[in-house]
């Protein structure tokens, strides 16, 4: 299969579901993430252009440990708006170019701006992509297929129905999230927290939840069409 996970910024997808990400490499599936934006606002020192290069390669190191192929940088932080056909074009592209069969994204009600706009886009340019005569990105329309949506930040107001055992996956998971050294900076000093024991310590709850020692949660989009009778997550 062909997988798809799209974030707002470089870390997000290491976050929530890097573990899943890497357990479906192991099965061999072709994965591609997609940082839609280039996480420029991220610190509170390094100015914006210069960060913006270092979390590209950040987010590229943290792919090539798990065999995923990194892209995107579509947006700058805080300029993402799910309104706005350019946005959701640029969307489609991404989904074309990756042709999935499914996606995985933010859910619809979470934290920040970057993240709820990302997950309207994903919603809307996944169907506008299957359409033929739309004439956006490659010459080839995608397939409609499922939506899976990411645990939300400490999981806050996020309630899973779906369960992926990352037990053999986490200290991978963790790797992946220390390659973005920028942002574990950024955390410590922006809210005070350890940000690699922080989201240990969520996939431990997650697994709690499951009989897992690990885990991730994930809540399929239940609409028209994007139902599915099989288990596409590992």
């Amino acid at each position: 299969m062909r997988v798809l996970a799209i974030g707002a910024h470089p870390d997000d997808i290491e976050i929530a579901c890097s573990g899943t990400l890497a357990k479906c490499v192991k099965r061999g599936d072709k994965v591609i993430v997609c940082h839609a934006s280039t996480g420029n606002l991220g610190h509170v020192i390094i100015p914006p252009d210069e960060l913006t290069e270092i979390r590209k390669k950040e987010a590229e190191k943290a792919g090539s440990l798990a065999g995923i192929e990194v892209i995107g940088g579509m947006f700058n932080d805080l300029d993402i708006f799910d309104n706005n056909k350019a946005a959701r074009d640029k969307m489609v592209e991404v989904i074309k170019y990756a042709q999935p069969d499914f996606i995985i994204t933010h859910n619809p009600d979470d934290y920040m701006p970057d993240h709820t706009a990302v997950s309207r886009l994903v919603f809307d340019a996944s169907f506008t992509a299957t359409l033929p005569n739309y004439k956006c990105g490659g010459e080839k329309a995608a397939k409609l297929v499922p939506i899976y949506y990411m645990d939300t930040l400490a999981g806050v107001n996020f309630n899973p129905t779906e369960f992926v055992d990352i037990s053999d996956e986490i200290d991978l998971k963790i790797k992946m999230l220390e390659c973005h050294e920028s942002q574990l900076v950024w955390m410590k000093e922006h809210d005070g927290i350890d940000f690699a024991d922080m989201v240990r310590t969520c996939s431990r709850y997650r697994g709690y939840q499951c009989g897992a020692a690990y885990a991730e949660g994930f809540r399929q989009c239940q609409v028209y069409l994007k139902g599915t009778t099989k288990r596409l997550l590992p």
